[in-house]
């Protein structure tokens, strides 16, 4: 649909641009911004009326977001290869992706006081694939989150495209993108409010070169390196997805994910870097750690805390240790767990096969998308609570049941960073740090309570049973829209293999046949599947893990590696026999 064949109704002109006017009003009344300020503030409105109007005055007989042809069609995009990529040239592209993924992650953001830096992602980092202060700032965040507004609008019907059909596909992909770049905004902005500061140089800097808007100017400097990063990371994922090999959102996790393990077990760095190693110091990885202790306690103070403090206490405890790899061997278990249903070809005698439903039928992407909403849940209520202007916001600003976080005494008193919530709405649903944050607690209330935040040993409890009931919850629901804006459904895959030829033994060939038949497999299989690796995330949070990845981060870099193995094993077969492609890799 060309752009000058969209029908539009100019009628919405008017109100949208009323409503631009009465806010512009309110914010110079109430604000008295600037004159570069208040320009600022105009371009971010119009931006949103003029996306609002697309949408809107859309007057075909299909999906309002067509109406956003216009701009889908002009976005910067990784064009798709022509043919078959050859599998050396794949590596090549997966590889580069990510070494530039490490080197932007070693990147500062120029203008930052990086000493005063509170990262709002702190407890889901690992599931982010991002690194505090640096052009990874925001990492994958956007991206998911994205991704979960459009799959939950699709889900609930709110909005009406087939993703079966090529052209509403594209429209999907294409609306995704553009609601990827204004999440980018929407977590980039908040950062600079106190949570990325600007260095006092910078914003004498550029005072000089604008009087009175140095902070602004600062602030605006900081935010353009946050977009500038996350679309890079965006645009990478579209080069690994298209030129590469998987998904260049699962290699970005699994690489910060091993990263963190690998820290965590052989680190030889004291927990405070600027103090020596000594007993109350010791290092900070597992390996390093036993083998201070071994060495330089005698076997009485060995028996009288010694081995508690290696197997149970932080950072990187032996139960760490063993946590992480029970989750490696489980989740390597359940990938391989799977019901094969027989299948035959209606036409060629002799010609069967079978079609393999996995237990982790819906992946890891369940679990992602839930760590990624409650790592946005943990954005908006630390905004609110210390945030100068949403803290004022009315209902929610500032309310301890949305959420308490520390001030900058208390962070230090508690041994916490500021984004750590301890009371309120937000601290039930956080992450679940390890065996210190419920049972230590219960076993030794004198020497362990402060891990509590406050809080009695039955408050911990009912944290976790609130966390781990709404990472398995979440999951399930999760794992259920997946499959259906993915077209892992019963019906999709009944017409799949109803377009190869193949049946299911003793069953006619049709659809419907075939449709009632999955569907008593695959419903099952989805919440199984939601529930498995919700269940095996918030389980290993509860034990705890190496270099603080959380038990997310290992379940999602176990199974990433696992595909990522098949997915080469599958290039490598259509590498030595080209006649694969057209059943493999969906060529002609």
């Amino acid at each position: 649909m060309a752009e000058e064949e969209i029908p539009r109704d100019p009628r919405w002109a008017v109100p949208l641009a009323a409503i631009g006017a009465i806010l512009l009003g309110i914010i110079w009344y109430w604000e008295h911004p600037t004159i570069l300020a208040f320009g600022l503030i105009g371009v971010s409105i119009a931006a949103v009326l003029s996306l609002l109007y697309l949408g809107l005055s859309y007057d075909g007989t299909k999906s309002k977001l067509y109406g956003l042809k216009p701009l889908t069609t002009r976005m910067p995009a990784v064009s798709q290869p022509k043919g078959h990529v050859q599998f050396r040239t794949k590596m090549f592209w997966t590889v580069g992706v990510l070494l530039m993924y490490f080197l932007l992650a070693n990147i500062y953001i120029f203008g930052v006081d990086q000493a005063t830096v509170i990262d709002l992602f702190a407890s889901y980092r690992a599931i982010l694939a991002g690194a505090q202060g640096t052009l990874m700032h925001l990492g994958i965040g956007p991206i998911v989150t994205g991704s979960i507004i459009m799959q939950l609008f699709t889900g609930a019907k709110i909005i009406s495209l087939d993703l079966t059909d090529d052209e509403d596909k594209a429209t999907y992909q294409g609306t995704q993108k553009i609601l990827v770049l204004a999440m980018i905004f929407v977590e980039a902005v908040p950062q600079v409010f106190g949570y990325l500061t600007p260095s006092a140089t910078i914003v004498s800097r550029l005072g000089q070169v604008s009087p009175g808007n140095g902070l602004l100017l600062a602030d605006a400097v900081i935010v353009s390196q946050l977009v500038f990063g996350s679309y890079l990371v965006f645009l990478m994922d579209e080069v690994v997805s298209k030129w590469g090999i998987g998904s260049g959102i699962s290699l970005f996790i699994a690489a910060g994910v091993s990263q963190q393990i690998i820290q965590g077990t052989i680190n030889w760095i004291p927990t405070n870097p600027a103090a020596a190693i000594s007993a109350t110091n010791p290092p900070s990885g597992t390996i390093p750690k036993v083998l201070y202790f071994l060495t330089h306690y005698s076997a009485q103070q060995m028996a009288s805390g010694g081995w508690e403090r290696i197997l149970l206490q932080q950072p990187n405890p032996i139960v760490a240790l063993v946590g992480t790899a029970a989750i490696f061997f489980l989740v390597a278990w359940t990938e391989s767990t799977r019901i094969e249903l027989p299948l035959s070809h209606a036409e060629a005698r002799g010609a069967r096969g079978r079609y393999p439903l996995r237990l982790i039928y819906a992946s890891n992407i369940p679990v992602i998308l839930m760590s990624a909403l409650l790592a946005n849940i943990s954005m908006i209520s630390i905004l609110l609570w210390s945030n100068p202007t949403l803290s004022h916001f009315p209902i929610f600003g500032h309310q301890w049941w949305v959420g308490i976080y520390p001030s900058v005494a208390e962070a230090q008193r508690l041994g916490v960073s500021q984004s750590q919530p301890i009371g309120g709405g937000a601290y039930y649903i956080s992450t679940v740090n390890g065996l210190e944050a419920w049972l230590l607690p219960l076993l030794n209330s004198q020497l362990y309570g402060p891990f509590l935040y406050g809080h009695t040993w039955w408050e911990g409890l009912i944290h976790v049973g609130v966390y781990f009931g709404a990472m398995v919850g979440g999951s399930i629901l999760f794992a259920k829209f997946w499959i259906q804006t993915t077209n892992m459904g019963p019906e999709a895959v009944a017409r799949q293999i109803e377009s190869t030829g193949m049946q299911i033994p003793g069953f006619r060939r049709e659809p419907r046949v075939l449709r009632r038949v999955l569907e008593r497999y695959i419903p099952v299989i989805t919440v199984i599947s939601g529930a498995a690796v919700g269940s095996l995330a918030a389980g290993a949070d509860l034990i705890g893990t190496l270099g603080n990845a959380s038990g997310t981060g290992v379940l999602l870099m176990v199974g990433i590696i696992i595909n990522l193995y098949e997915a080469m094993g599958r290039e490598q077969l259509m590498e030595m026999n080209p006649l694969l492609r057209r059943f493999v890799g969906g060529e002609s």
